[in-house]
Formats: structure tokens, C-alpha cells, sequence
């Protein structure tokens, strides 16, 4: 069940505009993502507001895509994002829109401005510009081709669409005042020329607007009435009102909530996009990273995500979020809804020797004992089974409640067991496999006389077990915040140095009950007392059975060792 979305400031806002008819009674909101990396978490949170105003107010949203870098930008990143606001759950019907789209007009609202007195072409190259917007105490300084005629602006602008000027020679910048408190409102650079072949416009244009001056213009085009970004656009503000307004053109809202920090990871496109090129990760799909497609192979659900932004909310404040919120996002809804299924990962052999020799017994195993109605399965039970290593101890430490010489413990769904005899590899002294006696009267796991044991195993049949191979993911970063580094380390120790060395483990040759053969990929289960699990959809083929652990039962990120310095 989804969880209801909470009242917040963004919501309060609308409701002002709304009973004020500020933009009558209309709501339209948009997702305008940059293509240029794969959507992460902190995407979502935005995906999830943004639309989820949209449906809460009978308004629209759209998906657009601000591709106006086109250096960065491929046409994969479009078919991902495209792909994760689906699988999210949201639907854009046919507004589907690009910044690109929009190109001509943005550029007849250049020369508007230039027509207007409000913009000018520089000769500055990128340095002398930067270093002639001055700091925060000092103001700029302005450019010599600041006081350009128009009919020489509109010449020179014209010509650089034509391609007359190299890449960097010339820019176009707005005129609005270089001693402004505000840097962003120092002449920004409203266009640059660059000569990149774009993935929808391909060799038309070789000058491309900035980011900010399309992402208002775009809004404006599209009637939008609230636009909703994260909060380092709160300083660009100034900037998004000053053009709508020197244009004298449609004037959405623009409103800033706190981005989402999530611990134990990094949510940087550019962070991102460097683990996947120097191969620190298997692709922005890797079940570690906190992209969209990552999660979604780690077995996460569109619900668990929407619920996680929900129970999240929206604040103007920045604050880090711990992993273990979005885990138990998961934890709650497959608890609910996957069925149960027993597995070995590090199997050791038991056998149980007044079991009958060639005997093999079907017995009940319950389905998911948080929904009945999900019925039972049938698990066989032989003379030799599998069992977890760490459920077996020689020596005991104190509390060890599991099977251990001596030791009577119960068998999921089949018998009492009791330890009689340890067999060891002679060389290497490591223990092989254990034998144990068995009760015949605790069929089912229950014992007639009332005595009780203080543990309850997994277990599956040697006989029919299948093997597979099982993926352990733990935190990518062992640091909760990825980007401390500490006192210490050598110049030039980035967040990379904070990478978490055990953040996969690959476990090849784990025995399954075999009811888990017939699954297809995509398929979710609790195997009982590791987690929940989900058949990897890549490489689950050809007969290969490959599962991911998607969130442990409890939260293991406590045991988490720190990497040495």
C-alpha cells in the first residue's frame, strides 16, 4: 500500500496561489532532468513531488529533458530516464518534451533582449570573464564591449549562429549589473559557441543557450506554474526572474527544497559517472550504486522508493537521510508480499544417520506467514542436507544456541537433530561434515513430550538441492559521509579513498531448495533467516540462476568495517 503524501511548504505555497488565482486553477508542474548520467535516488525524490503534486491537484507534469549541453549528453541517458519515470510509476501522456525542442524560440528571446538593450556580445574569453565578475566583497568589473550598439550585437549574434567564429571567441551575455550582491546577476553568459554535435539537433546549431537561460524560457513555453528544483537553485533565482521579466513573457514560480543526501553513498552524476568509467562499479545498472537501474536489479520496487520519498518529505533545510530508511522501505513491502523459500549460501554437509538410507519425504513448508492465503509448498527431506556453516560450531562461544557436538536444535518444518560426530579433512583439519541422529517423533518440527530446543535452522536436501550463485551487497562507502576524508591523508584524497572494499561478495555454489529452479527472472523471495532476494533479470540465463540479496532481514550496516587509513 502506497503511504499517503505528506503536507509540506511546497504544498502550503500552491494552496496560497490557489486561493489567491495567482495562476487561476491551474497546476502544472514538470520533471526536467538533465540527460546526461542515469537518474539515482535523489532523482526520484524530485520525480516522486513533482508528479505526485500534479495527481494530488488534478494538474499535469511534465518530462523534459533540458539537453542543452549537448558534450555530455546521449541519447542513452534520454532512453534511461525515460525508462526509470516509468518503472517509478508515473505517467507524462504525451508531454514529452526537450529543451531542443525550443531552440529557435529560445534564440528569437536572445535577440529580443539584445533588441532590448538587455544583452550584449563579448570578446572575453572564459578566464577574463570569470576573473572580471569579482568575489563577494568586490564588485565586477565590466567588460570593453559592454556598450556594443544593438545593431552591432544583433550583427555579431548572428554571425556566430552562422559558424564565422571559433569555439570560445565570442559569447553572448545579459547586461544586468556587474556590481549586483548577487554574482549570478553579473552579466551571466547566456550563450556560448560549441561546436558539438547534438543527439536530437545533430549539426543544425553551433551555439547552444545556457542552462539557466532555457530552463526558464522552457517553463515559460510550457505554461508551467510551479517550477520545483533543489535547493543549490535558490541563488539562481534572481536570474530566472530577471529574464522572464526583461522578456515581458509568462512568469512561473520557481520554489527550492533540500536535495536528498543519502548515507554510505555518493549522489553525483559527476561522482557517479567516474566510478562507472575508471570501473570501480559494473555500470550505472551495478545493484550497489543508488541510480534507478541499480536499485531496480538489486530488486527494490517502484512502491519502496515512492514510500521512501514519501516518508522522507520535503524541507528546506539540507540533512542527510540514513541508508537504513530506504531499506526498510523495502523490508516492510516484501514482507508483506514475497513468498518464502529456504537456502543455503555456505553450505556444509549433515548427515543424519538413523535416517533411512535411499528415503526421500515431501514435507509442509508455509508460503509467507504474513499472508495464509498464500498456502504451502512441499520441501524434500533425505538422510544428508545442507546447513550454514556459521550454524555449526565445534568449540561454542558462550550463547551459541545453534548445533554444536552434543546439541539438540529444530529443522524448519522437519525434525529434530542432535549432533554425535564432527568429520574433518585430514590435511587441512577443516570440517567437512557433520552427523547427527534424528527424532522421528517431531515430524514438522514439534516435539510430542513438550521439550523445547533454542534454535531453529534452514536446511536443504543435498539430494535435490540446485546450485546457484548469490551476490552480497553491502554499503559502497564505509564512510556516512563519503566526501570526509581524514585528517592525514595524502593531497589530492578524494571521496574514492572512502570506497568500501567489501561492498559485493560472490558466493558461488549455494544450494536451494528446488522450487526455486522454476523461477523466472525478476522474481522476489525471502530466503529464510538471510534476507530478501531477487533472480538478476541480466544474468539469470542459459540455466545460470544468479540472485542478489536486496536488503538483509535486520540492518547489518552497523557491523561495517572501516577501511584502513
Amino acid at each position: 500500500m502506497e503511504k499517503p503524501t505528506p503536507n509540506n511548504f511546497i504544498r502550503d505555497i500552491i494552496d496560497e496561489h490557489l486561493r489567491l488565482g495567482r495562476f487561476g486553477t491551474k497546476v502544472h508542474t514538470r520533471f526536467p532532468p538533465e540527460p546526461n548520467g542515469y537518474l539515482h535516488i535523489g532523482h526520484a525524490k524530485s520525480i516522486v513531488l513533482n508528479f505526485g503534486i500534479a495527481r494530488d491537484y488534478s494538474g499535469l507534469c511534465n518530462l523534459r529533458m533540458d539537453d542543452t549541453n549537448p558534450e555530455k549528453e546521449e541519447s542513452e541517458y534520454v532512453n534511461a530516464i525515460i525508462e526509470d519515470v516509468k518503472w517509478i510509476g508515473f505517467d507524462w501522456q504525451d508531454r514529452l518534451f526537450y529543451a531542443s525542442d525550443y531552440f529557435e524560440q529560445i534564440y528569437d528571446y536572445a535577440v529580443q533582449l539584445i533588441k532590448f538593450g538587455s544583452a550584449y556580445v563579448d570578446d572575453l574569453d572564459a578566464d577574463t570573464i570569470r576573473k572580471y565578475r569579482g568575489t563577494l566583497t568586490e564588485p565586477g568589473k565590466e567588460s570593453p564591449h559592454r556598450g556594443r550598439s544593438v545593431e552591432e550585437n544583433l550583427d555579431l549574434f548572428a554571425r556566430m549562429r552562422n559558424g564565422e567564429y571559433a569555439d570560445g571567441s565570442r559569447v553572448l551575455r545579459a547586461k544586468i549589473d556587474m556590481a549586483s550582491p548577487h554574482i549570478v546577476m553579473r552579466d551571466p553568459v547566456l550563450y556560448r559557441i560549441k561546436r558539438e554535435r547534438h543527439h536530437r539537433t545533430l549539426d543544425k546549431w553551433c551555439i547552444y543557450p545556457m542552462y539557466d537561460f532555457a530552463h526558464c524560457i522552457s517553463d515559460s513555453i510550457e505554461g508551467i506554474t510551479h517550477s520545483i528544483c533543489t535547493l543549490e537553485f535558490e541563488n539562481n533565482r534572481p536570474l530566472y526572474d530577471w529574464i522572464l521579466d526583461a522578456l515581458k513573457t509568462y512568469h512561473p514560480q520557481q520554489i527550492e527544497f533540500a536535495r536528498l543526501n543519502l548515507s554510505n553513498t555518493v549522489l553525483s552524476k559527476r561522482k557517479l559517472l567516474q566510478l562507472v568509467k575508471e570501473n570501480y562499479v559494473i555500470g550505472w545498472d551495478d545493484p550497489r550504486m543508488p541510480t534507478l537501474s541499480g536499485l531496480r536489479r538489486r530488486g527494490y520496487t517502484p512502491l519502496s522508493i515512492r514510500n521512501f520519498c514519501n516518508s522522507i518529505g520535503v524541507a528546506k533545510m539540507d540533512s542527510i537521510v540514513d541508508i537504513t530508511v530506504l531499506e526498510n522501505s523495502i523490508r516492510e513491502e516484501l514482507n508483506k508480499t514475497v513468498p518464502r523459500r529456504m537456502a543455503v549460501l555456505r553450505p556444509l554437509r549433515v548427515v543424519i544417520t538413523n535416517y533411512p538410507e535411499g528415503n526421500t519425504e515431501e514435507l509442509d513448508a508455509i508460503n509467507n506467514p504474513e499472508d495464509l492465503s498464500a498456502g504451502t509448498r512441499k520441501v524434500p527431506f533425505g538422510r544428508e542436507i545442507y546447513i550454514e556453516q556459521e550454524d555449526f560450531r565445534e568449540v561454542p562461544p558462550p550463547k551459541f544456541h545453534r548445533l554444536s557436538p552434543g546439541k539438540e536444535v529444530r529443522l524448519r518444518y522437519a525434525y529434530f537433530i542432535t549432533c554425535t560426530e564432527v568429520i574433518k579433512d585430514p590435511k587441512t583439519g577443516e570440517i567437512v561434515e557433520v552427523r547427527c541422529i534424528y527424532d522421528p517423533a517431531t515430524r514438522g518440527g514439534d516435539s510430542p513430550d513438550g521439550r523445547k530446543v533454542k534454535a531453529t535452522m534452514h536446511w536443504v536436501s543435498r539430494e535435490k538441492a540446485i546450485d546457484a550463485e548469490v551476490r552480497l551487497y553491502g554499503p559502497l562507502f564505509t564512510e556516512r559521509d563519503p566526501d570526509h576524508i581524514p585528517s592525514g591523508m595524502p593531497e589530492g584524497t578524494d571521496y574514492r579513498t572512502n570506497l568500501n572494499p567489501g561492498s559485493l561478495e560472490i558466493l558461488k555454489g549455494c544450494k536451494l531448495e528446488p522450487s526455486l529452479d522454476r523461477s523466472e527472472p525478476g522474481s522476489r523471495y525471502q530466503f529464510e533467516r538471510l534476507g530478501y532476494f531477487y533472480l538478476d533479470p541480466v544474468d539469470a540465463k542459459d540455466g545460470k540462476i544468479v540472485f542478489n540479496r536486496t536488503v538483509s532481514l535486520k540492518d547489518t550496516w552497523a557491523k561495517v568495517e572501516k577501511r584502513p587509513a
